[in-house]
C-alpha cells in the first residue's frame, strides 16, 4: 500500500511529517519487508556486507541522574553499585585487543568519580599502546571543557542518547533538573569538538506518539549525527515505570530502516535493548539495515549490576567461541565481521552547527 513512500524516502532521503506519519503507522507484512530491503541496500551502498563490532565496557553504574524509566538511577536504592578500576578496564581492553576488537565503548552513569583525570589516563594509556584503536565515550552530560580534554587525550566518539526530542515529552520522563535544552546543547558541543557523534532514542518510551517519533527524526535529519543508539522500551521492576509495556520490536526495527535511508552512511548498531525482547536480534537488526554489533567485554559482576531495565540479554560474543559463532551467524545472512576501527564513512568536521 505504502511501497511508493519507501521508494520516495530512498530517492530523497526524507517525507513530510504526513507521509513519514502513514509509513510508520503502517503494519501491512509486505510493506515493512520492503523497506527493510530499501535499508539493506542504502547501508550496501556505503558499508557493503561489512558489519563493524565493538567491545562494550560498563565502567560505573552510578549515576547522579534520576531519570525516571532508569535501572540506576540515583533515587534506586535497591542498585548494587560498583565502580570499575583502572585496571579491571585496561584488563577488558587487553582482553578484547586479542580477541580482535578495534574499537572499545566506555559506557557509565554520569559518576562523579568519572574525572577528567582518570579518563584521559585511561584514553592516553589505551591510544599509546593500541594506536590502531578507537575509543568511544557514553557517559552523559558534561562541560564544554571536559569534552575538549578527552577529545584532546585522544577519544574518537561520543554516544550522548537524546531519548526524545520533545521537549514537553522529556520532563515526563526526567526530573525538574534535568533539560532537554542541555541534552542538545551538548549534542551539538560534542560535533564542534570533531567528535564522532552519536544520538539515539527509545522506542515505545511511557507517554510517547508517533508524533513524538516524527519529532526524534528530524532531529536526526538536522544534527546529521554519525552513529543512532536506538531500542525498544524495557521497564525496570525499580522505577516508577515498572508496570508500563515494553516498547514493539517491530516498530523499533522500522524506524532502524527508515534512519538507514535517510542517512545511508550512519553507524547504526543492533542494539541490546532489542536483543532482550527479539530472539536473533543481531540478524533481525542487520536485515533491517544495523551495522554494528557491541558485544559485552565487561566484568561478570558488572554485567549483573549494569541494569538499566529488566532482564538485559548478554551477547554471549564476548570471548572467541562467542566471536565464531557471531561470524557464522553473520556469514548464513551474507556478512562479515570486521574487526578493523570501524569508522563511519562521514568523518568528524570542526565548526559551528545550525540550531538543532
Amino acid at each position: 500500500m505504502y511501497r511508493h513512500l519507501v521508494d520516495e524516502l530512498s530517492c530523497r532521503h526524507t517525507l513530510c511529517d504526513a507521509d513519514m506519519r502513514k509509513l510508520i503507522s503502517n503494519t501491512d507484512d509486505c510493506d515493512v519487508s520492503y523497506l527493510m530491503e530499501k535499508a539493506r541496500e542504502a547501508a550496501g551502498k556505503v558499508y557493503g556486507k561489512d558489519i563493524y563490532i565493538r567491545g562494550l565496557i560498563e565502567i560505573s553504574n552510578y549515576c547522579r541522574n534520576n531519570c525516571y524509566y532508569c535501572g540506576i538511577r540515583r533515587g534506586n536504592d535497591r542498585a548494587e553499585r560498583y565502580r570499575l578500576t583502572m585496571a579491571e578496564i585496561r584488563e577488558c581492553i587487553d582482553y578484547g585487543y586479542q580477541l580482535g576488537f578495534r574499537t572499545f565503548v566506555l559506557q557509565g552513569g554520569e559518576d562523579a568519580a568519572l574525572t577528567d583525570d582518570f579518563l584521559t589516563e585511561i584514553i592516553g594509556a589505551v591510544k599509546t599502546q593500541y594506536d590502531d584503536c578507537a575509543i568511544t565515550l557514553s557517559i552523559g552530560e558534561r562541560t564544554y571543557d571536559s569534552y575538549v580534554r578527552l577529545y584532546d587525550a585522544g577519544a574518537d566518539r561520543y554516544l550522548l542518547r537524546h531519548e526524545t526530542a520533545d521537549s514537553g515529552h522529556y520532563g515526563k520522563l526526567h526530573p525538574a533538573d534535568m533539560s532537554y535544552e542541555n541534552r542538545i546543547k551538548c549534542l551539538m558541543q560534542l560535533k564542534e569538538i570533531g567528535y564522532q557523534t552519536g544520538c539515539g532514542m527509545m522506542i515505545g518510551s511511557p507517554y510517547q506518539t508517533v508524533d513524538n517519533i516524527i519529532k526524534d527524526i528530524r532531529l536526526i535529519e538536522r544534527l546529521k549525527p554519525h552513529m543512532v543508539g536506538l531500542g525498544p522500551f524495557i521497564p525496570h521492576k525499580d522505577t516508577q515505570f515498572a508496570d508500563y509495556a515494553e516498547g514493539s520490536a517491530a516498530l523499533t526495527l522500522k524506524i532502524m530502516s527508515v534512519i538507514r535511508i535517510m542517512q545511508p552512511d550512519v553507524l547504526l548498531p543492533s542494539t541490546t535493548a532489542l536483543e532482550t525482547i527479539v530472539g536473533d536480534a543481531h540478524k533481525t537488526g542487520i536485515l533491517a539495515g544495523c551495522n554494528v554489533i557491541m558485544p559485552n567485554l565487561s566484568p561478570e559482576h558488572a554485567k549483573e549490576k549494569y541494569m538499566l531495565y529488566n532482564n538485559k540479554a548478554v551477547s554471549g560474543s564476548e570471548d572467541a567461541s562467542g566471536l565464531s559463532v557471531l561470524r557464522a551467524n553473520m556469514e548464513s545472512i551474507g556478512y562479515n565481521i570486521v574487526t578493523g576501527r570501524g569508522d563511519c564513512k562521514r568523518p568528524g568536521v570542526k565548526g559551528m552547527l545550525q540550531d538543532v
